[in-house]
């Protein structure tokens, strides 16, 4: 597949500019993101690509901050070759955990590892939100527990959850190639449980589920609680994340409305970690 690579510079610079503008980008149908330093890469898929929302996106911001950007046009790569040409590291998280890519090689072992094939979908770990996630993973008994990974990316979460010992692990995006690049990745780290399934909340209808994962942007999780929490058994657990700490009352005020019961919060640089419980 073709790509539109969009390169952005932010002035001046501040990381949560970037953090949201990714979100941003995100809903609009970019798939990948690098960041430069000085603001970020962007790609999406040639067909997807549409000028005019990105206009009305950057101007938005133009308030409190000047926004340049180019975009030009990628054929279809080898994204190892790009991974290690732009020094992807591997992560470690609570030195229990290792998430790298195939050619990665003279890493620290841990208990954990998790190989993730380099493409555009979203999700190596290295960002906030989804470090946080995996830190809750790895401190939560997962034994025998339903799963679901919800806006799934490269399903580190889902491959992470089977790991720690989850039975039944179900991973969902509304784009095909993070649906096929978790199946890739399912495979390469030896999964066996994970069913991966592309659409939106809708296909949580009839399932039973102890624990769910959302690391979405905050509109769409105000969006689809409901549906989340239909599918929680009694004692089901929700972690949500991929929106800001301010952002948490309106969050809460949500999951009060609809009866879940508060358990705690995580949070890391502008970025936070909620979980919640539903009793009956």
């Amino acid at each position: 597949m073709d790509y539109i690579k969009v390169t952005i510079q932010i002035n001046p610079y501040e990381q949560w500019i970037s953090d949201s503008l990714t979100h941003q980008l995100g809903n609009l149908g970019f798939e990948g993101f690098m960041e430069t330093g000085s603001g970020l890469e962007a790609y999406i898929p040639e067909k997807d690509f549409r000028e005019q929302p990105l206009e009305a996106l950057f101007s938005a911001q133009s308030d409190t901050v000047e926004i340049s950007w180019h975009k030009e046009y990628m054929k279809e790569q080898n994204w190892n070759e790009e991974w290690e040409r732009n020094d992807f590291k591997p992560l470690v998280v609570q030195d229990q955990c290792v998430i790298r890519a195939p050619f990665h090689s003279g890493f620290s072992p841990c208990r954990y590892e998790i190989i993730i094939e380099p493409n555009m979908a979203f999700g190596t770990g290295s960002h906030e939100t989804t470090h946080m996630m995996i830190e809750f993973l790895l401190n939560e008994d997962l034994n025998r527990q339903k799963v679901l990974d919800m806006g799934c990316g490269t399903g580190i979460l889902a491959i992470l959850a089977s790991l720690r010992g989850a039975a039944e692990v179900t991973a969902i995006d509304t784009e095909e190639r993070a649906c096929r690049t978790t199946v890739i990745n399912a495979g390469l780290n030896q999964i066996a449980n994970l069913k991966t399934l592309e659409g939106d909340a809708s296909l949580l209808d009839g399932m039973h589920l102890d624990l769910i994962l959302a690391n979405i942007h905050r509109n769409v999780l105000l969006a689809d609680m409901d549906k989340y929490v239909a599918a929680l058994q009694p004692g089901g657990k929700l972690a949500m994340s991929g929106f800001y700490i301010s952002d948490l009352p309106v969050i809460r005020k949500k999951t009060e409305s609809l009866g879940l019961t508060d358990i705690e919060s995580y949070e890391k640089n502008n970025w936070i970690l909620y979980t919640c419980q539903k009793t009956s």
